[in-house]
């Protein structure tokens, strides 16, 4: 629920701030004292678009800063507002409340924080979405739509409406891609077996070639070591000649240094100087490691190719591998992925007339499947209108609505010649939507005899205020958790319709935090928490608003106010007493 809130330089308030308890919460004032201005700071805590004219005028800026407490909550909600604070890495305060900011500049510019973190205004609108709703002056208007229509009858279908919708969902997605897919391979089957025969071409070249990973770079190497051969090879003779001797025993060529290391040793160990035979062993290790390079030299020569062919072989594979990275990629490891790639997609380029014939069947099957949903769907939405119309027409009754009776319509939406994905239900081609095939449609009539006319013919801007207070009313029945912020729902009403009002809100109040905007002391009197606006004009004729919490005895002072400024008689506190009493007996009873 909504904790606290301030606000800063919005309106008339140049600084003001409220805390919220759960139940229900009035806000009152006189005119002009900035009332409005709370609901406008939610709205903007909602992510709507900032207004700069909204600024107070002087500051530079709007703040708005609210509080939010989410637990206890529905649990699809914690895991969604917990998945948004890990994706935006906003932080719970110490207390566990989470705190929303939006900042709007006189220049039009505007800011929004979550949990110490800056985010984009979108995401403060993710956030309060499921946690607050807000009934302004002109969000009455909303009701006129025929998509917020038809959210409100599935709200009250509740899990199985929902179900089915979230079936049809899913079965019209898969027909819309499989459809997609069949009208690419038929609009395109002369581009796409072009591309398949380009496909299988490179392929075959690659694979007729059989490259292996890496071996472009190995046969660089091996290329640059046989064009060197002669050379290696007779640095590597001549060396080995040095060490060992010639092979063809030739003495007079070499003076070889195993030879001369031996008899040097022996003279060293056949000395009678001990001096001299300690020597001996270092000529021995000598002695071995010259034997160990004449060893591996000798290996060097053995792998060094005697075939002349071996470097033209190695050339003539080095250009077929060229040919290969010039055509595919910049190197064989690159080659090998396209191919790898290449074959994926040839997968899926089957654009055989048995493959075109399969995915047809595919479609007509999914088509099949749609519409089977389409219809449960539609099914249990009219099973529910006439209980939500009902209901509806219930609460209205007591709200200065007389006989007035709401009709819940629902009808085919049918396909357009634009339409571009018809679906067939039945004998019927109708436009399969996001959210069904139906078309709702909310009806008033004054009473049962009258004929029903779209709301938005048939209701004043009051009668359309409490057709979406008792629609509140009865989707809360079976929802929790979420604030819902009235203002001037009680609009063009007064008398027993007023005290009906403020009965329903206090009903609405025991399942949700409510907050309301009113100017009936009829409404006020059944508050839980009772907010005051005041205005104070200064000297320079500069207007400033704050807000207070008041106690018993200045709520009755206020009620007499509201009750045609009569605060200073009587007669005017005993009724506000009066009201007082009734409303609490209500509310206790």
């Amino acid at each position: 629920m909504l904790a606290e809130i301030r606000i800063d330089n919005l309106g008339v308030i140049s600084e003001a701030y409220a805390r919220f308890h759960g139940g229900l919460t009035v806000l009152t004032g006189e005119t002009g004292a900035g009332k409005t201005m709370v609901v406008t700071s939610l709205h903007l805590l909602s992510g709507v678009r900032a207004d700069p004219s909204r600024v107070r005028v002087g500051a530079s800026r709007a703040v708005v800063e609210g509080r939010f407490e989410i637990e206890p909550a529905p649990s699809h909600i914690e895991r969604q507002i917990a998945e948004l604070l890990e994706a935006t890495g906003a932080q719970r305060d110490e207390d566990g409340s989470i705190i929303a900011v939006r900042t709007v500049g006189s220049d039009g510019r505007s800011r929004a924080h979550l949990g110490g973190r800056s985010v984009p205004v979108g995401v403060l609108s993710d956030f309060t979405g499921p946690l607050l709703t807000v009934h302004g002056q002109n969000d009455q208007l909303r009701l006129l739509r025929p998509d917020e229509q038809r959210a409100a009858l599935d709200r009250f279908g509740g899990k199985t409406v929902a179900g089915l919708l979230e079936r049809y969902r899913t079965r019209r997605r898969r027909w819309l891609e499989a459809r997609a897919e069949l009208q690419e391979r038929t609009e395109r089957s002369r581009e796409l077996a072009q591309e398949a025969d380009r496909l299988h071409f490179g392929l075959d070249e690659i694979d007729r070639a059989a490259p292996e990973p890496g071996e472009d770079t190995r046969i660089v190497d091996e290329v640059r070591r046989l064009s060197d051969l002669d050379s290696l090879r007779e640095a590597a003779t001549v060396a080995h000649d040095a060490l060992a001797g010639d092979d063809n025993g030739d003495a007079d060529a070499y003076s070889a240094a195993l030879d001369l290391l031996g008899e040097a040793r022996a003279r060293l160990e056949g000395s009678d100087d001990p001096a001299l035979r300690e020597l001996g062993p270092r000529l021995g290790e000598a002695i071995a490691v010259v034997t160990d390079v004449t060893a591996d030299i000798s290996g060097y020569l053995s792998d060094l190719p005697s075939d002349p062919s071996a470097l033209e072989t190695l050339l003539n594979r080095q250009a077929e591998l060229k040919n290969l990275t010039r055509k595919y990629a910049a190197d064989i490891d690159g080659v090998l992925e396209w191919a790898r790639e290449a074959r994926e997609r040839l997968s899926g380029l089957d654009v055989s007339a048995e493959a075109i014939d399969k995915l047809a069947a595919e479609v007509e099957a999914e088509a099949a499947a749609t519409a089977e949903a389409a219809t449960a769907l539609s099914t249990a939405r009219h099973k529910v209108a006439g209980k939500l119309a009902k209901a509806v027409s219930k609460e209205l009754s007591g709200l200065a609505m007389g006989r007035a009776v709401l009709d819940v319509h629902i009808a085919d939406r049918a396909a357009t010649a634009s339409d571009t994905a018809p679906l067939q239900v039945g004998d019927r081609l109708l436009h399969a939507g996001e959210s069904g095939i139906d078309e709702v449609e909310f009806r008033l009539a004054p009473h049962s005899d009258a004929p029903a006319r779209p709301l938005a013919r048939s209701a004043s801007g009051g009668e359309l205020s409490r057709v979406m207070l008792a629609l509140e009313v009865v989707l809360a029945g079976s929802e929790r958790g979420a604030t819902m912020v009235f203002d001037e729902v009680d609009a063009g009403v007064g008398g027993r319709a007023a005290v009906e009002i403020g009965r329903r809100l206090a009903r609405l109040s025991r399942t949700h935090q409510v907050i309301v905007v009113t100017h009936l002391p009829q409404v006020a009197a059944f508050a839980d928490t009772h907010l005051v606006v005041d205005k104070v004009d200064d000297r320079a004729g500069v207007i400033s608003s704050g807000v207070r919490t008041l106690g018993e005895e200045e709520r009755v002072t206020e009620l007499a106010r509201m009750l045609a400024g009569l605060d200073d008689t009587e007669t005017g506190r005993a009724h506000a007493e009066e009201l007082l009493a009734v409303a609490h007996a209500e509310r206790t009873g």
